[in-house]
């Protein structure tokens, strides 16, 4: 299940998933998700690693792992104690968000919170679980109805999986998980609905 209040741990894996307040839409413009992808690289890269990916005109779900102690001690500068990493973790996000809204706001003459309150976590503590992640991420914009194949979902990771461009994703990682190209393919091509990722709506 997911929680608003799980502590964000070096070395581990979370799902990272938040919505819009009310039928707001978080992206209008197709600069609105390149400036959302560059806050992330922004904020978050420096402090965890990215498996997957999907922004949707009023949410987002992002799979990531925590960069382990030492390189989060290198980003701030400090040698921080085991209680304030998830803090430091936290701040990072919320100043990607806060930074976010307040672009979008400016340029859409809103004002108010854009976010509905905090981010919602689940904590990725078995295999199979990873790889339903991966699955249930790059499928939703098929299972919103925003596309009929992943591959036309332009605002995902899924593409880039297949190419030798640079990229701030972990990308060997993933496809050795799920056996190579192919394994990534053939997993990819099932149902929406996986058991193991039933939880993540």
């Amino acid at each position: 299940m997911s929680d608003y209040h799980i502590p964000l741990l070096p070395g581990e894996k979370y799902h990272i998933l938040s919505r819009s307040v009310g039928n707001e839409q978080l992206f209008r413009l197709e600069e609105n998700y390149r400036f959302f992808i560059e806050r992330y690289r922004k904020y978050i890269s420096p402090v965890a690693d990215t498996y997957s990916y999907c922004l949707l005109p009023n949410h987002f779900h992002i799979l990531l792992k925590v960069k382990e102690e030492e390189a989060i001690n290198k980003f701030t500068g400090r040698l921080l104690t085991t209680e304030v990493f998830p803090i430091i973790i936290m701040q990072q996000f919320s100043r990607m968000l806060n930074s976010y809204a307040k672009a979008y706001n400016k340029e859409n003459s809103r004002k108010g919170s854009l976010f509905i309150d905090s981010l919602r976590r689940i904590a990725i503590e078995k295999d199979e679980q990873f790889g339903a992640t991966v699955f249930y991420i790059r499928k939703n914009p098929v299972h919103h109805g925003y596309c009929k194949k992943m591959e036309d979902w332009k605002w995902s990771s899924y593409n880039a999986m297949f190419t030798q461009k640079p990229t701030m994703l972990l990308r060997k990682e993933v496809l050795d998980w799920f056996g190579g190209n192919k394994g990534f393919t053939d997993y990819h091509n099932q149902p929406v609905y996986l058991k193991n990722a039933a939880d993540l709506e």
